[in-house]
């Protein structure tokens, strides 16, 4: 990770903890911002349930808020700093239990998808992308939430 990288995912985390107070209750912070792809922190404690593993409500913010947090990171670079991100709607799947902290991952889309998106924007002010994200224990890569949400950027 460049320097750049840990001030942008710095910077982005004060976002979150200053625009969406959950965030800090949550303990969510964000681990990595690094070739496009965006990681977050959910830590068990905070978010535990009554089955000792994290809490599906956490989970989906958190898949949400990998989501936004990539598109605003994104944006950020192509100098776009106007705009407010909203989620549109989304599907989630819980294929596995959470029993230790959790790792939000957004990769980037396809780069026709968000070329179309850009132009979109830059042409009527309004346009849609589809980001994905998977949520892992801290310990493993295997998918434990997957999750695409719809976001719109509309200035």
């Amino acid at each position: 990770m460049t320097n750049n990288d840990l001030i942008q995912a710095k910077a982005l985390e004060a976002v979150l903890h200053h625009d969406i107070p959950l965030t800090r209750d949550m303990g969510l912070n964000v681990l990595s911002w690094h070739d496009h792809q965006l990681r977050l922190h959910l830590p068990l404690g905070p978010n535990i349930n009554h089955k000792n593993t994290l809490f599906g409500g956490s989970l989906y913010c958190a898949a949400v808020l990998a989501g936004w947090g990539w598109l605003h990171l994104r944006l950020r670079e192509e100098g776009i700093n106007e705009g407010h991100i909203v989620i549109q709607e989304a599907q989630i799947s819980y294929p596995l239990p959470v029993k230790i902290d959790g790792i939000a991952i957004c990769e980037a889309p396809d780069e026709a998808l968000w070329t179309r998106f850009l132009t979109m924007y830059r042409r009527r002010g309004r346009a849609r992308l589809t980001l994905n994200t998977r949520i892992v224990a801290q310990d493993s890569e295997a998918s434990a939430v997957t999750f695409s949400g719809q976001f719109v950027l509309h200035r």
